[in-house]
């Protein structure tokens, strides 16, 4: 979205058209095959979100209107120095001012980078497309005027999304980012719709704050929104849908991708302060957000009052209203004509559309979704309205892709479906609450619950005796493998325990033993888990010095059970000898005397 602040923006529907078609002649031109599918097929004119994603949204911006400016058909690394003759027809490299990215900032793009490359290293995030996005909406932070760590100057400002030209958004935050208490607006250098940064802030410089107006903070928050639902930005179809996805609009994607391709021929740091800044003109319709006014370029005269059309009479003019013809009867006043109600004005409350039970093991994915309907009072469906689905509670449970909330826009049928869920580690139940974004009416709660992972079957890895004597240890270690349904399962609970017999589950006070980590005996083990391949291997048995047959019992969660045999055998006694065999005759000292030799 465009931040009005910087240079004096030109406006005008003409301005905008031929701008758009520009954009799309230097897309095709500058850089080919990026708006294309991973099958050739040309995908920018119709490219459109997943159904998971708010297509027909708002997006992160509200779709509000962004800077045009294209990027400069020459190279962006910097001009050389020209040589003595150049050769005729021989293009010199420009656009050094329009590559130069501020410091402060690119260093947020790159660290925005890097942190999705380990946090979702599928994605494959280049810091160049957040470097093209932040281009189109803010002009790189208006030219890098942020401070040491980050945080703009003064506010980046979108118009107020009250519908007149632009999306209507209807305030969600309270005016805490935005300062307007009745409309949304598009805030900070990546320009996020406070209704979006609420979910999808992040904390970039690690100061502890989620603040849309820091680069950095706004750079990881756009890096995690687009590559939600599992996109690999690195294929062209999942490149366009997140594109679009951040501002549905074809002309916006073309000119992301211009800039994006741009940046990936070259760029360079310029110091904070001296970017570039955008010429003209935003797209769609002009206007600031009250209370500010759009700074001039420097040595541009100030525009004073626009002169009004002769006749028309328009207060704060200085003209006077033409008076009417002699014999002529005042003009009645026009109406004020009546707003044609939205969809989502139509909305009067939210029905259940035949959501499935929703369980799932820990670590799974759920099978089923949610399906809203949004109806008037009538009963009557309505579509294109904004489901916005929270995960609420005590879960680590999320939509695909990794975020707590999704938006989805209903169909002609009226119903929204929310992305599939993934089932974290957390066990137990939670909440996932539908509301409709820009109209206030009861939400409608669905309950989830996970469930911890299961084993059906245990059965030991190996088919050798366990048996020890009396006093000793085990030379074999205890090794079982969990099964569920016939698959593998990992990551299962167990507990063993040496029982006192087959009917009485007791821990037995004598036999077999394991040790803790102070080399006292535990009889007991709990908090045991399978491995990734449903493997679990006890730690090394030893025995007392009563003998006999021993249990152990192994049981997971999901009630598979285990018993193994443990056999202890007596110490063996000294060889004594057989009956009739003479003792040994000890051995007798040697007479020093008698090796003496006798005296001469």
């Amino acid at each position: 979205m465009a931040a009005y602040i910087g240079r004096r923006l030109r406006n005008g529907a003409a301005t905008t058209a031929a701008a758009a078609l520009a954009v799309a002649a230097l897309s095709a031109s500058q850089a080919p095959g990026t708006t294309v599918d991973d099958h050739g097929r040309q995908a920018a004119s119709d490219s459109q979100p997943a159904s998971e994603v708010a297509a027909g949204d708002d997006g992160a911006t509200g779709n509000s209107p962004y800077y045009t400016d294209l990027p400069p058909l020459n190279s962006p690394n910097p001009s050389p120095s020209p040589s003595p003759s150049p050769v005729i027809g021989t293009p010199v490299a420009r656009g050094e001012a329009e590559a130069g990215i501020p410091a402060t900032v690119l260093d947020a793009y790159k660290k925005a980078e890097a942190a999705l490359g380990k946090a979702k290293p599928g994605c494959n995030l280049p810091w160049q497309l957040l470097a093209a996005i932040g281009k189109v909406e803010s002009g790189q932070a208006r030219g890098g005027r942020v401070d040491a760590n980050g945080t703009t100057t003064s506010p980046i400002l979108g118009p107020q999304l009250d519908g007149n030209g632009f999306a209507l958004i209807k305030d969600t935050d309270n005016g805490a980012y935005d300062g307007n208490s009745s409309y949304d607006s598009a805030v900070g250098p990546m320009q996020f719709i406070p209704s979006t940064w609420a979910w999808a802030g992040r904390d970039g410089n690690g100061d502890g704050r989620e603040d849309p107006n820091n680069v950095y903070d706004a750079a990881l928050a756009a890096g995690h929104y687009l590559c939600r639902y599992g996109w690999d930005l690195s294929t062209g179809a999942d490149l366009n849908r997140a594109i679009l996805s951040y501002n549905n609009s074809t002309d916006y994607l073309n000119l992301v991708l211009s800039w994006l391709e741009y940046y990936r021929k070259g760029t360079h740091e310029v110091p904070d302060g001296t970017g570039a800044l955008p010429s003209g003109p935003p797209s769609g319709r002009g206007g600031h957000h009250p209370g500010t006014r759009p700074s001039q370029t420097p040595g541009a005269p100030t525009p004073g009052p626009r002169p009004a059309t002769p006749g028309t009479g328009k207060p704060g003019t200085g003209n006077a209203p033409t008076p009417p013809k002699p014999g002529g009867s005042p003009k009645p006043p026009t109406p004020t004509p009546v707003p044609t109600p939205t969809p989502t004005d139509t909305v009067d409350h939210l029905e259940d559309a035949g959501t499935a039970k929703l369980t799932a093991t820990a670590g799974d994915a759920f099978t089923k979704r949610i399906s809203t309907r949004a109806e008037t009072a009538a009963g009557k469906a309505v579509g294109k309205v904004r489901i916005r689905f929270t995960i609420i509670g005590d879960t680590d449970t999320t939509f695909t892709g990794g975020e707590n909330i999704a938006t989805v826009v209903t169909g002609e049928g009226g119903v929204a479906v929310s992305p599939a869920l993934k089932a974290g580690e957390k066990t137990g139940v939670f909440t996932i609450r539908a509301v409709v974004v820009g109209r206030t009416v009861t939400g409608l709660d669905y309950s989830a619950a996970v469930t911890a992972r299961a084993a059906d079957t245990l059965v030991r890895t190996a088919t050798t005796p366990l048996t020890c004597v009396a006093g000793g240890e085990f030379a074999d270690l205890v090794e079982v493998k969990a099964t569920n349904n016939g698959a593998v399962a990992d990551k299962v609970a167990a507990t063993a325990t040496l029982i006192t017999s087959a009917d009485d589950a007791t821990v037995n006070d004598k036999g077999p033993y394991f040790k803790d980590a102070d080399g006292k005996t535990v009889r007991t083990l709990t908090g045991l888990e399978t491995d990734a391949n449903g493997l679990l291997k006890l730690p090394k048995l030893y025995a007392d010095t009563t003998t006999g047959t021993f249990l152990l019992r192994i049981t997971t969660t999901g009630g598979a059970t285990l018993t193994v045999e443990l056999t202890v055998t007596a110490a063996p006694t000294p060889t004594e000898p057989a009956p009739g065999t003479p003792a040994p005759t000890p051995t007798q000292p040697a007479d020093p005397s008698a090796s003496a030799s006798p005296s001469a």
